[in-house]
């Protein structure tokens, strides 16, 4: 079996090394065994019992779900459960479209990339955007290896650079190397995005000082160069920026109606505050003309203070991701519902929050089909959760890795999500973690 960093050395030496059957990591959970029915009942599974919390269609009530041929098949109060093949209970727990991420790195086996099935899927996330894992170089070995062989529904961002952020731990110097005019060719990736859709939903650039050590007017030839590729993939484009050289706001001058925007909430110099924790002028006129603010909550990417200061002042992201990675997957708070958990610590509501993760995402890029929502005819794609209600202490995690920042913020919360099934494309799974 190849380890990660062989599979890594290989994919940089040749480009076109072969990831084995055997070499794949093990998927989530398998699916649930019968509940002793005979087969052949009017539909495949019922979810029996819970309280169905589907923001995008303001429904928070007593609900059961019937799935049949991986589509919502019906919705009522009280389904017969001698209907279904498979009953699963969701008796006092929550019932929710499934999860969306939209900020993941999941090119397993290489560099930072975690397994989306054990670390997604398993924790009812059923569908999630990888945010630039691979460049126009290493996207099709993405799709190919990664994307063919999951349970997760992922779709891809191509970043800029020409072999994608999976290369950050096999090649330090990754963004002062490749992130240069030679290797930042806005044809070529539009090219990539072209020849794998519906694989790829948009184009991501990673814009952070302390990595790239990038001066202000270099920072704005490479936005515009990512904007270049997106306009001409006809895309949208996420823009990555933490402790930049400019002012967030200038950067997003350049942005479009529909980029994100992501790490909306981080604690450096150069956010969306100003000196006083006021919101910038000119965040707020980037929201008007349609730019989508995204947490990605990993590592020094989200503050405490930075995201209590927007939302006292209105200013709630549109959308609430991991920016999960093997290092965020190593320790509990990194997964999409935990990160979900903790922006209820600070204040939105159940409704808001889950609202952030099905229904808002679904709208940010065209995944190609009905996503988001718990409506007859869509997707099967579901998650139930039990809220536990008692204290939490959250930390924002904004000094992991990085002692020099100071002190992770801590807040207390009194509710939890914590999965207990997912169901993919009608399949269920159960987590007995």
């Amino acid at each position: 079996m190849l380890t990660r960093r062989q599979f890594s050395k290989s994919l940089l030496a040749g480009g076109t090394a072969l990831l084995s059957a055997e070499a794949l990591p093990a998927s989530a959970p398998g699916p649930a065994q019968s509940s002793g029915r005979k087969m052949g009942g009017s539909f495949d599974l019922l979810i029996k019992g819970g309280t169905v919390v589907d923001p995008g269609q303001k429904l928070h009530s007593r609900m059961d779900v019937a799935v049949k041929e991986g589509k919502i098949f019906q919705m009522a109060p009280d389904i017969s459960e001698s209907l279904a093949d498979v009953v699963y209970s969701a008796k006092d727990k929550i019932v929710t479209p499934g999860f969306i991420d939209l900020h993941v790195h999941c090119f397993d086996g290489v560099g930072s990339g975690m397994n989306a099935d054990h670390y997604c899927l398993s924790r009812g996330v059923t569908t999630v955007v990888d945010a630039g894992s691979s460049g126009f170089i290493m996207v099709g070995a993405f799709i190919k290896h990664i994307v063919r062989n999951s349970n997760t529904r992922i779709r891809a961002l191509i970043d800029i650079g020409a072999l994608g952020t999976m290369t950050i731990h096999e090649c330090p110097n990754y963004f002062r190397d490749m992130y240069i005019e030679d290797f930042v060719q806005p044809q070529s990736v539009a090219k990539a995005a072209a020849e794998h859709r519906p694989d790829v939903v948009g184009i991501k650039i990673h814009l952070d000082r302390e990595v790239s050590s990038h001066a202000l007017d270099y920072e704005i030839t490479l936005l515009k160069k990512a904007v270049e590729a997106a306009e001409i993939a006809g895309l949208p484009l996420m823009v990555h920026a933490v402790n930049t050289a400019n002012v967030s706001s200038d950067l997003m001058k350049l942005m479009r109606k529909g980029d994100v925007f992501t790490h909306c909430f981080h604690g450096y110099a150069n956010g969306i505050l100003d000196a006083n924790g006021k919101i910038l002028p000119g965040v707020r006129e980037a929201r008007a003309r349609g730019i989508h603010f995204d947490i990605g909550a990993d590592r020094n990417a989200v503050s405490f203070d930075v995201a209590e200061q927007a939302l006292q002042q209105d200013f709630a992201p549109d959308t609430i991701s991991s920016d999960l990675t093997v290092a965020a997957a190593t320790h509990s708070t990194g997964d999409l519902a935990n990160v979900t958990s903790k922006m209820m610590a600070l204040g939105m509501t159940l409704e808001q929050a889950i609202e952030r993760v099905t229904s808002r995402p679904a709208q940010t890029f065209d995944f190609g089909t009905q996503l988001g929502v718990l409506r007859v005819g869509a997707e099967a794609d579901i998650a139930v959760f039990e809220v536990r209600d008692e204290k939490f202490e959250f930390t924002d995690n904004f000094d992991y890795g990085n002692p020099k920042i100071g002190k992770a913020g801590v807040r207390t919360g009194h509710q939890k999500l914590v999965n207990k099934a997912a169901v993919r494309g009608g399949q269920l799974l159960v987590n007995e973690m």
